[in-house]
């Protein structure tokens, strides 16, 4: 079983919706196979509370646009350092840089596969997921 056609369609959504507001990194994980609750974990990162307030901002009127409701969010205030939003067939991780690096949701769910939304993020160096997956430090 994979991500179902309206996950990916959702994911990448939110993803470009993130991208427009500068997100440092965005990252798709396809969890089907081991969660039955949602099809796609889609981890994003801003570098700091303004920005991933903006971003998950964005996401939400992303989402709404597309159809989808937010069923909850969690973690928006007072300092959101990690909000979780979940839409159903989608949950959103907008994590502040340093949150992402230290959580390292990518190597917790290493064993799922990476779903590639063509969704760029323009950001200096390697991403996020490409130094954990490299085996060294976020930093």
């Amino acid at each position: 079983m994979t991500a179902t056609e309206r996950a990916i369609e959702l994911a990448t959504a939110a993803a470009q919706a993130a991208a427009d507001i500068k997100a440092t990194s965005v990252t798709a994980i396809d969890v089907s196979e081991r969660l039955m609750i949602t099809d796609i974990f889609l981890v994003i990162s801003g570098s700091s509370d303004r920005q991933v307030r903006a971003i998950v901002d964005s996401v939400d009127e992303a989402m709404i646009a597309a159809g989808q409701k937010r069923v909850r969010r969690e973690g928006y205030d007072p300092s959101p350092h990690w909000v979780l939003v979940d839409y159903d067939a989608v949950v959103v991780h907008v994590l502040q840089d340093e949150d992402r690096e230290f959580y390292a949701l990518e190597k917790l769910w290493g064993d799922c596969p990476v779903v590639d939304l063509g969704v760029d993020v323009e950001g200096d160096g390697p991403s996020t997921l490409d130094r954990l997956l490299a085996g060294g430090d976020a930093e």
